[in-house]
């Protein structure tokens, strides 16, 4: 399973060598990994996605906090929040098919960010759902090109899982 974990520090030079070191010495994978300011000044904010069972994070997780500069460390895997990323997907497009590459996009609220005689540039934000089904549909034009950030992500104070909500849509 994949955990998602927001993990709160002291933003100072090698905080996160010192973070993928002990990663890398447990041999623990990072899939995910975005890191920057926080709400507060001082403070960053590093989520990362990582492949495990409960009693692997749970040990990853007590690791962390024996590291210096980190000041919380939150499994978010399980707690309705909201969560996006950034892509960025260069596809092949000719003058026969670029009509269709940009009605795909325009589907999945994405926009050409530049164009070329051969290709489109799109710019997608969204769930990381929403990513792998964009991508499933542009592959058929050929993709010559993806940048993806890594997984942000906050955790939702109204406490509504939306996740659930959808569940219960699809059912009715």
């Amino acid at each position: 399973m994949k955990h998602t974990l927001s993990v709160l520090v002291e933003d100072e030079a090698g905080v996160l060598t010192r973070i993928a070191g002990l990663f890398a010495r447990r041999g623990f994978n990072i899939e995910s990994l975005a890191v920057g300011p926080a709400e507060q000044m001082g403070v960053s904010r590093i989520t990362m996605v990582v492949p495990g069972d409960d009693q692997i994070i749970e040990q990853l997780t007590k690791q962390l906090y024996k590291l210096i500069n980190v000041l919380k460390v939150q499994d978010v895997t399980e707690t309705p929040s909201v969560e996006r990323e950034l892509m960025l997907v260069k596809v092949n497009a000719t003058a026969n098919n670029r009509s269709e590459v940009i009605e795909i996009a325009q589907i999945f609220r994405a926009r050409v960010v530049d164009v070329s005689e051969e290709t489109l540039t799109v710019e997608v934000a969204g769930d990381p759902g929403k990513m792998v089904a964009i991508v499933q549909m542009l592959n058929k034009f050929g993709i010559r090109e993806i940048a993806r950030t890594g997984k942000i992500c906050l955790t939702r104070e109204s406490g509504v899982n939306t996740e659930y909500l959808k569940s219960l849509e699809a059912k009715l």
